[in-house]
């Protein structure tokens, strides 16, 4: 990606996470409007009909307080997700539901395993490990406030909590982990100083042919083929100096 396209703002940046949580809230809103139960869509691992869950069960959560706690960091990561890497964050996103939700699948115990926060573990995670292995200054700084701001979150991996998705927890750091690996182009590179470039030599740099093979200054170097800036200073006597 050109120096010049990297992290530009548009209204993607927004838009596209907030209809997203919106569209979760809105799910939500019909279960307790219409009395309706959608947990039987979410995840039952190992089971043919368990995996229409895979889809699904990132925009169904069990209560208000669940839903709460998933739409801060949903909301957070996504807008940086859509912003610091905004050519591959659909893909991110799409295959990041679909992968943590297969492995949940294949791992997970006979329940129904539901919520975005398998998602929010992909984000996490892709977020953290993709700004480390990227080396821009600015991706390692995301991923340092991400590991400030959601780096307790590694203990949800363990089974130290009952009711909790564990598994889906697992998955996500997973799945994050190996985008991180996978997803190396169209994302920011640091930007290059001119003698770290592959057409870089020495011998044509202005500032190195001041110095000889000792590291010895030269004042005087042959400017033959460079162009010469000859500079006149022309000075006007002040009235005083004419008196």
């Amino acid at each position: 990606m050109n120096n010049k396209d990297q992290f530009k703002f548009s209204t993607g940046v927004i838009a596209y996470p907030v209809f997203f949580v919106l569209l979760i809230w809105l799910v939500f809103w019909f279960e307790v409007r219409f009395g309706f139960n959608f947990s039987k869509y979410g995840v039952y691992p190992q089971t043919l009909q368990g995996l229409r869950g895979i889809v699904l069960s990132p925009f169904i959560h069990g209560d208000l307080e669940h839903l709460y706690h998933n739409t801060v960091p949903l909301l957070a990561l996504s807008m940086a997700l859509f912003f610091f890497y905004r050519p591959i964050a659909w893909r991110v996103l799409f295959y990041g539901i679909l992968f943590s939700g297969f492995l949940t699948w294949c791992m997970g115990r006979p329940s129904y395993h539901i919520g975005a926060s398998g998602l929010i573990y992909v984000l996490v995670s892709f977020t953290f490990f993709k700004g480390v292995f990227a080396k821009h200054y600015r991706l390692i700084a995301l991923s340092l406030i991400v590991v400030f701001l959601y780096g307790s979150m590694i203990w949800y991996t363990l089974p130290i909590e009952e009711g909790i998705s564990w598994e889906g927890h697992l998955s996500g750091l997973i799945t994050g982990l190996v985008f991180a690996c996978i997803f190396r182009k169209e994302i920011a590179e640091p930007q290059k100083y001119v003698w770290e470039e592959d057409n870089y030599k020495e011998e044509d740099d202005p500032f190195l042919r001041h110095f000889d093979e000792h590291g010895n200054f030269i004042e005087n170097i042959d400017n033959e083929g460079e162009d010469v800036i000859e500079v006149n200073y022309t000075y006007k006597k002040s009235k005083e100096t004419e008196d």
